[in-house]
């Protein structure tokens, strides 16, 4: 047999803020799928370095610190730490865990910055951008809210709309607002350095749209093309602000790097830091080598928000830097709901991971089982407590755990804890164990697919496998009648279990640790995978023991109570309210020509999470309104609607399609959108007034 060829991968997961701690859609988006891939390599014995850390630059750290009346270094020291601790509690198996606020990174950002300015890859521009004359600065995207020019939805940032999803600039804004101060910013001129990536655009085209084409998932791939087709536009990548990576220039003092300039050199900088702490070379995992057969494969995970990061600007940025590999792909997943709502940090609608490690204890891998079950590996999934339940008391319990069990106690009450040697196979016997020889290729395909959830189903199959084998035989009926037969039926079984073992390393490693030492069994590399000689006979297996016990009406109770609490402390007090805005005149008012309607026709818009395309009957005419209210209603459920609309607004284009007017929605202070309609039925085209 041909030896296996050793590869080199690089690794790594997004940086998580380090202004708050993780919850589960963070694992599902990013480290849950980077660690499962990172084991698996490691057991196929490649050369693996695995890397991530906080991320603890930019604004949203600096706004947590105002809000909490500290400082961005007490925000991130104290983050840091507790999201290190979670992810090593957890079983995220890290080669290094590190920090953006680390000298070395600092250094790095600044020699890559450098190594662009003395190329002349950036754009020197002076350019007006809003300043907040109370608190005397500048201020950044998060700094600044609006209404969004896109959907007119209020609340947007001054890089995003989080409404429609529209990437935006701060001078895009309606009625822009200094979060500071709560005044509108005005205006003055400040220098920053640009990196034209429209320069980038074919050879990013020829790179990500040609050659990935087949190979990045389809949610990735089709927000890279949304974004190339829009055209490629210069980007800043310094920032007036002072937290941050300082920019190395004499002419730019008090002005830090743009956090996505720093951020993914965070990974660069970790590695290095990884190779002085244990004396090893990290410019083979990220540098190109003399021979391109010696390039290390960089795979990025992350969550879909940060797409374009890693697919467009962070390849551009090592491509103009010139001695970086590019990353062989970017397996980035959507995102997860919880119970029916989206997960909000804000108003603690979450399920935090050093919550459920104290209220779970030593139930790690329940947790990794189930949300692995569910990755929202292509379109956003949704975790439910009574889903968790289900899933580890009908899975994890009832068939992984029961197998188990079964084949450790009759192992022990009728061979004293003894492998005992196999007979003559039966035709059933040769059957399975034939069978079990495919699970371990159909898994490594799965997982090197990036296809997570189906490498776990096939590896529950193998403990069914087990189940139906037991359920054929039914060894406790024959003991007394044929001896030799249970002992080669239990030797099957036990081939199965030791699999099992080998085959849970990537998925449940906790677990996967407590199985081998129950079957007395040092740890096996994937290779051995498959086989039906794991255990000799004469093995003498350890004491039995329980792999999972069922999750309880009680607990789940629990939790859902925590969530409703939560929704109720966050409630809005009455004088929760937006501002009044500015007084307009009666004339001002009276030029708005604002109908009924009726909605007619609705339907998604391709390629967007958050729009509709409406028909409304106006009574005047038939015409098209692209809203922004594809997460709060289904198309189907809205025909026949009654709407008020605004007819006399500018048509604009939205996604390519003709807008013609503005639907009247309510929102309420947590971003929900409802219907502003008469109570009665009345004719389209009737005035509001």
């Amino acid at each position: 047999m041909k030896a296996q060829e050793t590869k080199r991968f690089t690794i790594t997961s997004a940086l998580p803020y380090a202004n708050g701690p993780l919850h589960i859609g963070h694992l599902a988006g990013a480290y849950i799928p980077s660690d499962i891939f990172a084991r698996f390599q490691r057991l196929k014995k490649h050369d693996v370095l695995h890397v991530c850390g906080s991320d603890e630059h930019g604004a949203a750290i600096t706004i947590k610190a105002k809000k909490e009346g500290s400082t961005p270094q007490q925000i991130v020291d104290k983050y840091h730490l507790q999201i290190m601790e979670s992810f090593k509690e957890f079983g995220i198996a890290f080669d290094i865990y590190h920090r953006t606020s680390a000298q070395i990174h600092h250094e790095l950002s600044q020699e890559f910055f450098l190594n662009l300015y003395n190329k002349g890859e950036f754009i020197e521009k002076t350019s007006e951008q809003y300043y907040d004359e109370d608190f005397n600065q500048f201020l950044a995207d998060r700094y600044i809210v609006g209404t969004c020019p896109n959907c007119h939805s209020e609340g947007a940032y001054g890089d995003q709309c989080e409404k429609c999803g529209t990437s935006l600039n701060p001078t895009d804004l309606i009625n822009p607002i200094s979060t500071l101060s709560g005044k509108a910013p005005v205006l003055r001129e400040t220098k920053h350095w640009y990196l034209p990536l429209d320069k980038y655009q074919d050879f990013l085209e020829k790179w990500l749209i040609e050659g990935k084409k087949d190979i990045l998932k389809s949610n990735v791939f089709g927000q890279c093309s949304s974004w190339l087709k829009s055209g490629l536009q210069a980007r800043s990548m310094t920032r007036d602000l002072d937290w941050g990576v300082d920019v190395p220039l004499k002419e730019a003092e008090g002005k830090k790097l743009y956090v996505w300039l720093d951020a993914p050199i965070g990974y660069i900088s970790a590695s290095k830091q990884w190779a002085l702490d244990t004396n090893n070379d990290w410019e083979k995992y990220w540098k190109i080598q003399a021979d391109p057969k010696d390039n290390a494969h960089l795979i990025h995970f992350i969550g879909k928000d940060n797409i374009v990061f890693h697919c467009i600007i962070f390849p551009a940025i090592l491509k103009a830097h010139g001695d970086y590999i590019l990353p062989e792909n970017i397996p980035a997943n959507e995102f997860l709901n919880l119970e029916g709502d989206k997960l909000s940090t804000s108003r603690n609608h979450a399920v935090w991971l050093h919550e459920y490690l104290n209220e779970f204890p030593q139930r790690q891998d329940e947790l990794r089982y189930v949300l692995t079950s569910i990755l929202p590996e292509t379109s956003d999934s949704e975790f439910t407590w009574k889903d968790f339940q289900a899933r580890i008391n009908n899975e994890l319990v009832a068939i992984f755990g029961n197998f188990i069990n079964r084949v450790m106690v009759l192992s022990h009450m009728y061979f004293d804890g003894k492998v005992m040697e196999a007979s003559a196979l039966t035709e059933n016997d040769r059957s399975v164990l034939e069978e079990l020889t495919h699970y371990p290729e159909k898994i490594e395909k799965s997982i090197n697919d990036y296809r997570f959830r189906e490498a776990l189903s096939h590896f529950i199959n193998v403990a069914r496998l087990g189940n139906k084998y037991l359920a054929e035989e039914e060894p406790w009926k024959i003991i007394k009648t044929d001896e030799e037969r249970v002992k080669t039926v239990l030797n099957v079984s036990l081939q199965i279990a030791s699999n099992l073992a080998t085959l849970a390393l990537p998925f449940l490693p906790f677990t996967a640790e407590k199985l081998f030492t129950m079957l007395n069994q040092p740890q096996k590399d994937w290779e051995q995978a498959g086989k039906a000689n794991l255990l000799q006979p004469g093995h003498q297996l350890g004491e039995v023991q329980l792999l999972f016990e069922k999750i309880t009406d009680e607990q789940v109770q629990f939790q859902l109570d925590k969530l409703a609490q939560a929704k109720i402390d966050n409630q809005p007090a009455k004088s929760e309210v937006s501002p009044v805005k500015s007084n307009i005149s009666f004339d001002d008012f009276s030029a708005m020509d604002i109908r009924t309607g009726k909605i007619i026709a609705a339907e998604k818009v391709a390629k967007t999470k958050k729009l509709l395309k409406l028909t409304i009957d106006t009574g005047i005419d038939e015409r098209t309104v692209v809203s922004g209210i594809a997460e709060f209603y289904q198309p189907d459920e809205i025909i026949g609607k009654q709407v008020s609309i605004l007819v006399n607004l500018e048509p604009r284009a939205i996604k390519g399609i003709q807008s013609q007017g503005m639907i009247l929605m309510a929102e309420d202070s947590n971003g929900k959108l409802s219907f502003v309609a008469p109570l009665d039925d009345i004719n389209p085209g009737s005035t509001i007034r």
